[in-house]
């Protein structure tokens, strides 16, 4: 079994790379994608890749936003939408955390977002709150959070609430960012039915007849089990990932992501998290460990992180 360290450290590269892998085939259909035992960093050279100017092994806004969540949780040891706020903004404006400082990829409604931050809007009313505001823009960068957290389970519900609120303010994307935290905490715990134990609990949590209880049950249908679409809505992007995530290795669970095809860099990124959490940093291919752009970004990070639960 991997360490409690390993596993901290296989979720957060685990992540990454999945992002990383995925952004060469974006925006492809499934049928238009190579057989999985050519899905690499590097594609075929006869496919019409995205992000061409791209190089191989670089994660995208999924990654650079998840580095900026986790960079702002330790620098402030707590949860401070306004700090995290001017991150994003930094990202967009200078490539912060970024690798090559070059990005080259927003969500709609993040950026969207950014714009109401730049012009003063407050952190927690910046996100697009209507109800076809539901990217996945603040499901794909979560994870960092339960690494972090060390609170009770209704404590890392809110701030999974709070921290979408940044970019998606709508009920829809703040349950489903709290099912994946409680989802990566019961992995982290090695419960044998991680997915059923966070609905369970997630649903001790809502109240009775709140909005957040009626978009668990009857949007994002958790006792249900969809393949999903690999595609950008939350709810679409949480069902793909949990599809995926019932593969044996990481390998498999981030080849499976992408080969639904459409929004492949996220869905492998939402769900090579949860199975680098699952199986520990030495189960994530060794070729894609070296070949992962940016980790001098990376180790500080991580290194800070480890260091926390050392001394908790």
């Amino acid at each position: 079994m991997p360490t409690f360290r390993e596993r901290i450290e296989g979720g957060l590269l685990g992540l990454l790379i999945g992002d990383a892998l995925g952004v060469p085939y974006e925006f492809h259909s499934a049928a238009s994608l190579p057989p999985a035992a050519e899905i690499e960093f590097s594609p075929p050279a006869h496919f019409p890749r995205a992000h061409a100017g791209v190089p191989p092994g670089t994660w995208s806004d999924d990654g650079a936003q998840a580095l900026a969540l986790l960079a702002s949780l330790l620098g402030s040891s707590t949860l401070d939408l306004e700090d995290f706020g001017r991150r994003l903004v930094a990202w967009y404006e200078k490539g912060y955390l970024a690798v090559d400082g070059r990005v080259f990829d927003v969500g709609i409604q993040t950026g969207e977002a950014i714009r109401r931050l730049r012009s003063g809007t407050p952190a927690e009313k910046a996100g697009p709150a209507q109800e076809q505001s539901n990217g996945n823009g603040s499901l794909m960068r979560v994870l960092p959070l339960p690494l972090w957290h060390r609170g009770s389970d209704a404590e890392l519900v809110a701030d999974a609430q709070r921290q979408s609120l940044v970019t998606h303010g709508h009920a829809r994307s703040q349950v489903c960012c709290a099912l994946y935290c409680l989802w990566a905490r019961r992995v982290l715990q090695d419960v044998a039915d991680p997915w059923a134990a966070a609905v369970t609990t997630l649903r001790s949590i809502y109240r009775s007849g709140s909005p957040e209880l009626a978009e668990l049950e009857s949007t994002i249908r958790p006792d249900e089990f969809v393949k999903g679409k690999g595609g950008g809505y939350v709810v679409d992007c949480l069902w793909s990932a949990r599809w995926a995530a019932k593969q044996r290795a990481y390998e498999q669970v981030v080849k499976a992501a992408i080969g639904l095809g459409n929004d492949t860099d996220t869905t492998a990124c939402v769900a090579g998290g949860l199975a680098g959490l699952r199986d520990g940093v030495a189960a994530i291919p060794e070729r894609w460990r070296e070949q992962l752009r940016g980790q001098e970004l990376v180790a500080p990070l991580l290194e800070r992180l480890l260091q926390i639960h050392a001394l908790a």
